[in-house]
């Protein structure tokens, strides 16, 4: 319990420092999230859905965390431009797990666009007393906030439960289409007090779309200083009776950076989720999905990419449970691996009793462009219904040698001919990508990637 007991430790010193710069729904089921941590600590990697990550050494190393809430100097208006830039979205920024609040008068006018009812603002100033409309909110928070995210069924987000203590709240009410897509780029940002230390930072985010509504979320990771971050995130997202929700996240920080994201989605019937993943660029990456289907006629894509060299490592684990009858997954990941970079990808669909004319195919293949790099694959399917279509399948391998001599037969020289293959090796993953100016940015900054000029963001003048 070594690396657990400093964090039993920092929330029975720290519990009521924690509790006064929080939300009163978040701090409702902080004291249950604790109780959780304690009984189960972080899961080790005989916890079939952990073996390829060792969580424990992942949080061993003392973090500093940003408790008393002190200002973060940086005004990523003026000072940050993304590698996605603004692509006619609803541009918002979280620093470290803070909503930014500050707004230029640009910003203030697009907003003030959004639909009737919609609202995307900080946790916990929405839930505080000063908020107009704190009931409606803190009603809405605590009917939604760790719900899907069971504390007893995972210690980090146990966790990250029992520690964060703001986030992002993105609620559509019933009926309503966004017809813009909302952007949200989380920066990792040290406090002048912390600048040559490890910073430690926990995020939640509560999304709530509404019967018959629609959304469309694209979260882009960074970190805007050379030092070393632990993000623990948790995504909950709620999707009503025919509502839509597209969710893509971008990761493009740093080989100092540890990422351990959970992501809980909950559909009801006749709903629509698709969720993409894409990693450029990382230290260590940790990436929970689950979904459930509550209702009939659901259905979900899911598909992520990860490019990795060096010493990075990217862990994809997926569950999708269908509950009910009539429900359709469709799930594609893929990893380019170069050097010494190790990918796992261990995905699960459950069937349960009685959820016949259930159709679901998972697919994850993968490429090793050198000896020293390992992939570790897990497709698994458990199913309890006799009338279904399942399908999944798994493949490990490098490029393909007939189709590099068909190219350098051509004139293309052997280097050139990799990156060729690669890109349209991950370019079916970014054709699932609906939202076609993120999806066409998104293979210019692939090709960069591969082509290693992809260091730092372009334009970021945060990073030193």
């Amino acid at each position: 319990m070594k690396s657990e007991q400093q964090y039993i430790d920092l929330y029975n010193q720290c519990r009521d420092m924690i509790c006064d710069h929080a939300a009163e729904p978040m701090n409702a089921v902080r004291d249950k999230a604790f109780d959780a941590f304690c009984r189960q600590g972080f899961p080790s990697r005989k916890v079939e859905r952990y073996k390829y990550t060792d969580m424990a050494k992942l949080f061993a190393p003392d973090y500093g965390l940003n408790l008393k809430r002190l200002n973060i100097p940086v005004d990523p208006y003026k000072a940050f431009q993304c590698d996605v830039p603004n692509l006619s979205t609803l541009l918002y920024f979280i620093v470290n797990d803070a909503f930014y609040k500050g707004e230029d008068k640009e910003d203030r006018a697009e907003r003030a666009t959004l639909p009737d009812g919609v609202v995307i603002g900080s946790l916990q100033g929405l839930a505080s007393v000063l908020s107009p409309d704190s009931s409606f909110f803190s009603s809405l928070i605590s009917d939604h906030y760790a719900r899907l995210a069971d504390v007893e069924g995972d210690g980090v987000t146990a966790l990250n439960t029992m520690l964060a203590q703001d986030g992002l709240l993105v609620y559509v009410p019933r009926n309503v289409k966004m017809d813009k897509a909302v952007q949200v780029i989380n920066i990792l940002k040290a406090p002048s007090l912390s600048e040559d230390g490890a910073l430690m930072v926990n995020r939640r985010v509560l999304i709530v779309v509404e019967d018959g509504a629609e959304a469309k979320l694209l979260f882009c990771d960074h970190a805007a200083d050379d030092q070393h971050f632990l993000t623990t995130q948790v995504i909950e997202a709620y999707v009503g009776r025919q509502a839509q929700l597209e969710l893509y996240c971008l990761e493009e920080t740093h080989a100092k950076n540890v990422r351990v994201s959970n992501v809980y989605i909950s559909q009801e019937a006749d709903s629509r989720v698709h969720h993409n993943i894409i990693t450029l660029h990382n230290g260590t990456t940790r990436n929970r999905l689950d979904v459930q289907f509550n209702g009939e006629g659901a259905e979900c894509q899911l598909a992520g990419c990860a490019i990795a060299d060096k010493n990075q490592h990217v862990d994809n684990n997926t569950l999708i449970t269908h509950h009910v009858p009539s429900c359709t997954s469709h799930e594609l990941y893929k990893y380019v691996l170069d050097e010494k970079a190790v990918g796992a990808f261990a995905g699960r669909v459950l069937v349960e009793h009685g959820a016949q004319k259930t159709v679901s195919e998972m697919r994850n293949q993968n490429i090793c462009a050198a000896r020293e790099a390992r992939m570790y694959t897990q497709p698994m399917l458990e199913i309890y219904a006799d009338d279904v279509k399942c399908s999944h399948g798994s493949t490990v391998g490098q490029l393909n040698d007939a189709a590099l001599f068909y190219m350098r037969q051509r004139g293309i020289g052997e280097h050139e001919a990799r990156l060729l293959l690669e890109q349209a090796f991950i370019g079916e993953v970014l054709d699932q990508i609906a939202l076609v100016p993120l999806r066409d940015r998104l293979r210019y900054l692939v090709e960069k990637r591969f082509r290693g000029e992809l260091n730092k963001c372009e334009g970021c003048k945060l990073c030193k």
